[in-house]
């Protein structure tokens, strides 16, 4: 059976070491002679598998660890304990043979080189990674009608946009077809048409080429448009591991219904309808959201209450976003111990 684009990691543990420093110059004098050392395990103990073409959303606030795994399972870093396996190379023991088996995109970097047109990185890349000329010619051709590069790809990098850029470097990093692609905030800083082509290039690549894919964001749309499965982390350790339905269907969820009023000083009279478990949230003068424990309260008593008591011009009704969900986990860590 084939290892490529499959990951695993078992009991994965990084701590760094550094010195304590005390204050003052009789301090700075003290740690000459005599230095103090604190430990922070950045990875505590996580274990996961990602099967070949699976989309794995990464996802945790910052200081949870994501990005130092992801270094594990790039070779950048070598774990303090636990085995890695990725496309068959144990990562941080065999980068060179493993570098060639995976592309990496991080959103604030880039892979191309500043100074000279685009098309000549893509060549670069092309001897750096062996490719044949004729694979070589129809993978650009592929990106090419995803992304539309040909317009920009005489460019130097440094002549394009944040969007343009991000689009090349999505090319280069699968240039040479590899079973594994970690992406790094793919679509931070760009607008809403570009985020949505970089969106439908890794849908398709994906679809096409059966790449696995791992993706840390903190732009929960990309989660929602590309992602089954989510795992997320937080203080080193891994919260949840599974579908993103099963995360809602775990969860009690809230249903949110956003009322646009006639007269902004009705407001008040909608906030004084918030029972225990109803929540009530300005979004502007004429904008209010109820959201409500759906177990709790049906929507159309929700509805019919604020109708009683406003002039109301329009009715909205929502499913609680995914962002909202994450919030509520990482704001309360029981949330999902109760539901075990």
């Amino acid at each position: 059976m084939s290892t490529l684009g499959k990951v695993e990691a078992v009991g994965l543990t990084k701590e760094f070491r550094g010195a304590k420093r005390r204050p003052g110059l009789s301090g700075a004098v003290h740690d000459l002679f005599q230095r103090e050392y604190s430990t922070t395990r950045a990875v505590d103990d996580i274990s996961f598998s990602i099967e070949p073409g699976e989309m794995v959303g990464y996802i945790g606030p910052n200081g949870a660890g994501k990005s130092t795994s992801v270094k594990i399972l790039t070779g950048i870093l070598t774990p303090t304990s636990g085995e890695v396996r990725a496309n068959g190379f144990i990562p941080y023991k065999q980068r060179m043979a493993y570098a060639a088996t995976i592309g990496a995109v991080f959103g604030q970097r880039t892979q191309l080189w500043w100074d000279i047109p685009v098309v000549e990185s893509f060549r670069l890349l092309k001897e750096i990674y062996e490719v044949s000329d004729s694979d070589y010619e129809a993978r650009l051709r592929r990106f090419d009608e995803i992304l539309s590069l040909n317009e920009y790809m005489e460019k130097p990098v440094r002549k394009l946009s944040l969007g343009q850029r991000m689009r090349c470097d999505m090319a280069a990093a699968l240039i040479h077809n590899p079973p594994l692609l970690f992406l790094d905030e793919p679509t931070i800083g760009l607008d809403l048409l570009a985020k949505e082509a970089i969106r439908k290039f890794l849908k398709e690549i994906n679809q096409e080429f059966g790449t696995t894919m791992l993706l840390t964001t903190h732009d929960l749309a990309d989660i929602e448009e590309l992602c089954d499965r989510l795992m997320l982390i937080d203080h080193g350790r891994i919260l949840f591991d599974g579908q993103l339905d099963s995360l809602k269907s775990r969860l009690r969820l809230q249903n949110q219904v956003r009322f646009e009023l006639k007269d902004p000083e009705q407001a008040d009279a909608i906030e004084a309808l918030c029972l225990d478990g109803v929540t009530c949230e300005k979004r502007g003068p004429l904008t209010c959201l109820l959201g409500f424990d759906r177990e709790r309260y049906a929507t159309g008593d929700i509805i019919r209450r604020v109708v009683a008591a406003a002039d109301v011009r329009d009715i909205f009704v929502e499913e609680e976003s995914i962002e909202s969900i994450i919030r509520r986990i990482y704001t309360d860590s029981g949330v999902l111990a109760a539901k075990d």
